[in-house]
């Protein structure tokens, strides 16, 4: 039975505040498509897998906010886990190997700089109390910048080809749980450990993980490049001996 005329009001967005959460995932989506296709990678199975990926990170969102907060709500980094999970399984399930997380980095980023205004337009997550007392930091405005900076260098390093594939994906996770430390201390939420929140310590986990197969990617690529030449040059030189092999030469 299709929806009621009133029902289906019902699913269309009216506040300012949740027109931007619909852009971000239409950002998102796009910035999703342009690097599938500039991949070659346009095809059923890797969009049925960012549809997993969109849904095992809004569980993951709302998760680790209930368990971290108890009460309703996202958690931006509970997301970026639950979707990385369920992108790790699904891949496992239907046998894609060739590396995606280049295509969600972009797709992440893009999403989230526009999503953060949603945050500041809805009025929540702002920041701790600026030094008048009065106003707060906002802090929704400084990710969605952050996030818009760490876009920018994706999209130089991808238009210079700097990194083998999958090694955007690294480089986002490197530089947003970086910024992410950073932009914590004009956040809301308490230390848990030496002046730390859960947040940073999880900030500081990720960048080690992040930064450190990302060092890995970058010197095996540059491993690559030198070594490429090398190989080269014995290949040219047989292609020019055999340019000039006389008959006899098979022989000798």
């Amino acid at each position: 039975m299709p929806p009621s005329p009133l029902q289906l009001d019902a699913l269309i967005p009216r506040s300012p505040s949740a027109l931007l959460y619909v852009l971000a995932y239409l950002v998102g989506t796009a910035a999703f498509a342009l690097m599938a296709r500039r991949r070659g990678m346009a095809t059923g199975g890797v969009w049925s897998l960012a549809v997993v990926a969109l849904l095992g990170g809004l569980v993951g969102a709302n998760l680790a906010q209930l368990l971290a907060t108890g009460s309703p709500g996202k958690s931006v980094l509970g997301g970026v886990a639950g979707g990385y999970l369920s992108v790790f399984l699904y891949k496992r399930a239907i046998g894609l190997r060739r590396p995606t997380g280049d295509l969600f980095a972009v797709a992440l980023m893009a999403g989230e700089s526009v999503g953060r205004w949603g945050c500041y337009v809805g009025g929540c997550c702002f920041g701790r109390l600026a030094p008048d007392g009065v106003s707060r930091y906002p802090a929704q405005l400084f990710l969605s910048a952050a996030c818009a900076a760490i876009l920018a260098v994706l999209v130089a390093a991808e238009r210079r080809r700097v990194l083998p594939e999958n090694g955007l994906f690294f480089l986002q996770g490197t530089l947003y749980a970086a910024a992410r430390f950073v932009i914590e201390f004009y956040r809301t939420a308490d230390p848990v450990a030496l002046g730390l929140t859960a947040a940073q310590w999880g900030c500081l986990a990720a960048l080690l993980f992040f930064g450190a197969v990302l060092y890995r990617l970058a010197r095996r690529s540059k491993t690559a490049e030198a070594v490429a030449p090398q190989q080269a040059v014995p290949a040219a030189c047989a292609r020019g001996r055999s340019a000039f092999r006389v008959p006899g030469d098979a022989l000798g």
